[in-house]
């Protein structure tokens, strides 16, 4: 099962940022042990929201090119607050380097206005047929999936407001 913990994008500019929040509930069922009578969010998975993030601007910016985009580094990762059950991460990533399918991203994650998470990433895009015996038609697939995905997350008249 793989999660989806970008809830929103509300702002994109492909070839340049993105911004996008996850909102955590009580409801998520990790909180439990993370940690009894004080859930907040693990700090992997506030740098998780940042790569999903991240991911998401590598994807328009090559308007759906390449079916994966994976994190190939993550450094000088800094946590500096919680997050809540009840508060939201707004999370911006700008590309700060592109080298062909290789993206190096600055990241941050706020909460209530204060930086909670920073961090710089690596990205690499690439489709399966390149890397594996897969059948393109693999790459299609995963990419129509995406792309339907992107559009429940991003409505721009919506989220721009």
């Amino acid at each position: 099962m793989r999660l989806t913990l970008v809830d929103r994008i509300v702002d994109l500019e492909p070839g340049r940022r993105i911004k996008a929040t996850k909102s955590l509930s009580l409801a998520e069922e990790y909180l439990g042990d993370h940690f009894p009578y004080f859930p907040v969010m693990p700090g992997v998975m506030m740098l998780e929201v940042m790569y999903q993030a991240s991911a998401w601007l590598v994807r328009s910016t090559e308007d759906f090119r390449h079916s994966m985009v994976t994190l190939s580094e993550a450094n000088n990762v800094k946590y500096s607050d919680f997050v809540e059950p009840g508060k939201t991460l707004v999370v911006t990533a700008e590309i700060i380097k592109q080298e062909e399918r290789l993206f190096k991203m600055k990241c941050q994650g706020e909460v209530d206005g204060s930086v909670a998470v920073r961090g710089r990433l690596v990205l690499e895009s690439f489709n399966l047929a390149q890397s594996e015996s897969a059948d393109p038609a693999v790459d299609n697939f995963v990419t129509s999936n995406l792309k339907a995905k992107f559009g429940i997350l991003y409505v721009p008249e919506i989220s721009e407001t």
